[in-house]
């Protein structure tokens, strides 16, 4: 049984994500937690439930998803994996932070790529890599087929999308990784997302605004049947 605990931390409520399984080996996916009292609380939920990190599972390198990459990854002495091609991201976390009057993160850490089709593990739980750049070149989720979870980052959210009016960012590739790669996976499938709540694929599949020639392509089908 996959276990999944959400947390929202810093100023964006960015979704941070601590999942386990009955081996109680954890993976944590996206830790934003910006200051002490954040990644305290991240560390006192791995305690609470007698928990072995095993690694970091990163969908982009946004300055709000990796805040507390570093610290946790040397406190728990666990790798870090993330798309390499979000590099360029990490290298200007500093100057994206200046538009918002934060503090910019540590991004000075090694970390170990993955790409499209890889298989990351843990206990009894495999996930499949899915390239989704669009929101940064390097953007990625992670679907697990069997327990139907989706990590979508900020790719996707409940009846939106990621921006991509940031630098790096590509509205046309963002619509063809959602359009071509996840609508195309079962619909009962739960999304958990970068910013606010869960969905799954069939509900956005017909109402997600911003996928309405997916909508009527569905809806031409049903009339057709």
């Amino acid at each position: 049984m996959l276990n999944i605990q959400k947390f929202s931390f810093n100023r964006f409520i960015e979704n941070s994500y601590l999942i386990w399984d009955n081996t109680k080996e954890a993976v944590i996916i996206d830790p934003g937690c910006k200051d002490t009292n954040e990644v305290e609380t991240l560390l006192n939920a791995i305690r609470e439930h007698e928990l072995r990190p095993i690694s970091i599972w990163l969908t982009h390198g946004h300055f709000d998803h990796i805040y507390g990459v570093a610290e946790l990854s040397k406190r728990l002495n666990i790798n870090i994996f993330m798309n390499k091609k979000d590099m360029i991201i990490l290298d200007n976390n500093a100057e994206f932070v200046k538009f918002f009057n934060m503090d910019a993160p540590n991004s000075q850490f090694s970390y170990l790529d993955v790409k499209d089709g890889d298989i990351l593990s843990f206990g009894n739980n495999k996930f499949e890599v899915i390239e989704t750049p669009g929101h940064t070149p390097g953007g990625i989720c992670f679907y697990n087929r069997e327990a139907k979870v989706l990590f979508t980052g900020d790719t996707l959210f409940a009846g939106s999308i990621g921006r991509t009016d940031n630098e790096w960012g590509d509205y046309d590739k963002l619509i063809v990784s959602i359009m071509d790669k996840l609508m195309a996976i079962d619909g009962d499938v739960e999304i958990f997302p970068g910013h606010g709540g869960k969905s799954d694929i069939a509900y956005e599949r017909t109402h997600n605004p911003f996928l309405e020639p997916f909508n009527e392509k569905e809806e031409l089908e049903f009339i057709n049947q």
